[in-house]
Order: C-alpha cells, then sequence, then structure tokens
C-alpha cells in the first residue's frame, strides 16, 4: 500500500496543465508584446498551510506512520516552492525527504533537486514543526522513511518575478496570502468561494489608489472580501505610469471534508479533491502504520502465552486483541473515506470528459487510483475479519451437578 501512495499527486499532474497554463514560465525570452503585459502570478492558496491539522501520531513510528505523516505536510512543503526565492531557475523541483526516528527523537534530512538554501531551509522547519512522532525506547531500533515532493512551475502554484508590473505586484500579493490567515478563520473546515477584485496602482503613490472586490454571493465571502481588501490596499505598490487589472482569489483547503466543495466551479472542485485525496491517503498511511503497532504488540502477548500457557495472560491477550481490532477498524474506515474521494473524483471527472475530450487522460488516472484504492480497501476488510476472529473467546464447561 505504501508504494501507491504516489499516486495521490499523480491524477493531479494529470490535469493541471489548463489550470496553471498561466502561470508557466518556460521560454520567457521568447515571450511576445502580449504575453509581456498579460497579469499572472495569481495561483491558489491552500488555506490548509494556515490551519494545519496537528494530529498525535501513534507510537511507536513505523515507516507506515512516517510516510503517512510526510504526505500530510505536502500543502506545507508544496507552498514553500510557490515563492520563487525558495526554488532555482529550473521549471521543475524536486525535494527528496529522508526521516529518522530513535531514541532521541525525529530528524529530517531535506535534499533535492532545484532548491536554494532558503527552500531547504523552509521545509525544514515544516517537518521539524509538524511531523513530530514520539522518541523511541533505548533499545528499539531506528526506524526510517523516505519520501519525494515534486513541484512543476507549470501544474503547481508558484511565482515568478520579473515579467511585468502587474505580475509582479499579484505575485507579492499571493505570497503575502499565508500571513493573512486571520481573515480565513471562518474557513477553517471549508473552502472559501471565488473572489474577484480590481487593483488600480498609479505611479507616486506608495500603495494601490482602489481595490475593489465585486460581491461575492454569501457573507461569508463578503466578509473574507474586506479582510483582503484591507491588506491588499495596504501593500506598498509602484509602477513607471498607471496600473488597471483584475485579481482573482482562488482558495483551496485540503483539510475540508469532500462534501463542502460540492458548491466549486467543476475544474476548481476537481484540484479541490485531488488535494483532500491526499490527505485521505496520509490518514491511511497512518491508519496502517497504527495497525501494524498493535499487531506486533498482540503477537508479543501470543508469543508469551505459547511459552508459559499461564492462563492468567487470557484478560491481556482479550483487550491486546480488542486493540488490534479497533486498530483495524480505523484503517477500514481511513480508505473507506478515501474511496469516497476516489468516486467523487471519477464522477466529477466522468462529467467534465463528456464536456472536453481533453480529460480523458485524467479519466483514466482516477479510474487506476479508485481500483487501488478498493484493492487496499478490500485487503484491509480481509485482514480486519481475520484479526475479529484471532481474539481469544473465553468458555466455560458445564457447571457441576452437586
Amino acid at each position: 500500500m505504501l508504494k501507491r501512495l504516489a499516486v495521490a499527486s499523480v491524477i493531479l499532474t494529470a490535469g493541471c496543465a489548463g489550470q496553471q497554463k498561466t502561470e508557466a514560465t518556460e521560454g520567457q525570452k521568447q515571450m511576445t508584446k502580449e504575453e509581456r503585459l498579460r497579469i499572472t502570478n495569481q495561483p491558489p492558496f491552500d488555506l490548509a498551510t494556515c490551519f494545519p491539522h496537528e494530529q498525535e501520531l501513534p507510537s511507536p513510528a513505523n515507516e507506515g506512520v512516517l510516510v503517512g505523516a510526510l504526505l500530510s505536510v505536502r500543502p506545507d512543503v508544496l507552498e514553500c516552492l510557490v515563492d520563487p526565492a525558495n526554488r532555482g531557475p529550473a521549471a521543475s523541483t524536486k525535494v527528496m525527504v529522508k526521516s529518522t526516528v530513535n531514541a532521541q527523537g525525529a530528524t529530517h534530512t531535506v535534499s533535492g533537486d532545484n532548491l536554494t538554501p532558503a527552500g531547504t531551509a523552509c521545509i525544514q522547519k515544516v517537518l521539524d514543526t509538524h511531523v513530530k512522532p514520539a522518541a523511541l525506547a533505548a533499545d528499539a531500533k531506528p526506524v526510517e522513511a523516505s519520501y519525494e515532493y515534486d513541484h512543476s512551475n507549470a501544474n503547481n502554484p508558484s511565482v515568478t518575478m520579473g515579467i511585468n508590473e502587474g505580475s509582479d505586484f499579484s505575485g507579492t500579493v499571493r505570497l503575502a496570502q499565508k500571513n493573512w490567515c486571520e481573515c480565513f478563520a471562518g474557513f477553517k473546515a471549508t473552502t472559501p468561494p471565488v473572489l474577484s477584485s480590481d487593483i488600480h496602482i498609479v505611479k507616486g503613490q506608495p500603495n494601490p489608489t482602489e481595490v475593489v472586490f465585486k460581491p461575492s454571493g454569501s457573507t461569508e465571502g463578503d466578509q473574507l472580501a474586506s479582510c483582503l481588501q484591507a491588506k491588499v490596499a495596504a501593500m506598498p505598490a509602484t509602477t513607471s505610469g498607471e496600473l488597471k487589472f483584475p485579481y482573482r482569489f482562488v482558495f483551496f483547503n485540503s483539510q475540508a471534508p469532500v462534501e463542502s466543495s460540492a458548491s466549486m466551479p467543476p475544474e476548481l472542485r476537481f484540484f479541490q479533491l485531488e488535494l483532500a485525496r491526499t490527505q485521505t491517503a496520509a490518514a491511511s498511511a497512518i491508519a496502517f502504520g497504527a495497525r501494524t503497532n498493535a499487531a506486533d504488540t498482540y503477537d508479543a502477548v501470543v508469543q508469551k502465552y505459547t511459552k508459559t500457557k499461564d492462563y492468567k495472560l487470557f484478560d491481556e491477550l482479550s483487550s491486546k486483541c480488542q486493540a488490534l481490532v479497533d486498530s483495524a477498524t480505523r484503517w477500514v474506515d481511513a480508505l473507506k473515506a478515501q474511496e469516497t474521494v476516489d468516486q467523487t473524483t471519477l464522477k466529477l471527472v466522468q462529467e467534465l470528459k463528456a464536456q472536453k475530450e481533453d480529460w480523458a487522460p485524467v479519466e483514466t488516472a482516477s479510474q487506476e487510483a479508485l481500483a487501488n484504492t478498493q484493492k487496499d480497501l478490500s485487503a484491509a476488510q480481509q485482514r480486519l475479519a481475520a484479526d475479529q476472529g484471532a481474539c481469544p473467546k473465553k468458555s466455560y464447561g458445564p457447571a457441576k451437578k452437586k
């Protein structure tokens, strides 16, 4: 199961090109006049980076727990790579992380291709802050896990400076959004509406002279727009003449439940579901790791009983086996949640494909992802049934006649 976790980002890569075309920056030296004037640098922002899901990882740590934890912080790692100061000149960036847990705690080693020292430091901080499994026992063998994060300027949110004045200001706005988390406080468990604004910058004025948001259609959206309006209006702005351009705020939330995205425009909902899938895959891996721990604990008691035949161990056998069943149940539940995301995604992609054949490769990838999840779910359900059948049951002989 762990080897297939990479599919959490495969579908996103297959379908992202259309969403991020305006962010692609390869071949800038050959840009036309129209391209140089086009306003870019307005990629989506994932609110999960404002409100990370802090979780107590199962102890002791094992490979499943570590891989799941590393996958769960993918939004924060990719947010580091939005900033051009954290990436080199190449159009794609690869981040390799090796995590080790021993008696002293967890350490994370970050390396990669196209990473700057600032990018390495940003990702290191994410891992040190949010991936903190408990230290192992002094005599325990260290546990290791590796994970790779891939970022493409064409397929993932990214900012590139130096295109034109409007794009540079837009990029500054996008990079600042991770510091405006108070504006998003009402959307911790859902996704905000898309917000459209018009920005006016005049030479000689230190800030935009006008930032106007269009009505969002909801009270919560208008409140968010009001907060963002104040933030954008206070930002430093320079221009050699006069600029008027639109800024479209698009938000995702990796932590939001599937049903919260139902009102999003279909193509945006696809990307929201893909981000949610990453989190369900992470939860499945962590639950798998927790079940492994419970199985090891139960096996140790079984071995002790096999050697000693001490019937006083029965209560311990029973409680440890019940803990095993409970952990297997949580593993099954996590995979069911992942299956729900996959089924919802496939249905949406098929609807999009009916309108535009370009979605055909995404449909294929979505079908494969769902099949893999269902295969894992079937294996987990079989394992749960076996665990339930393995638990000892007390038997009482017939009462003796007086």
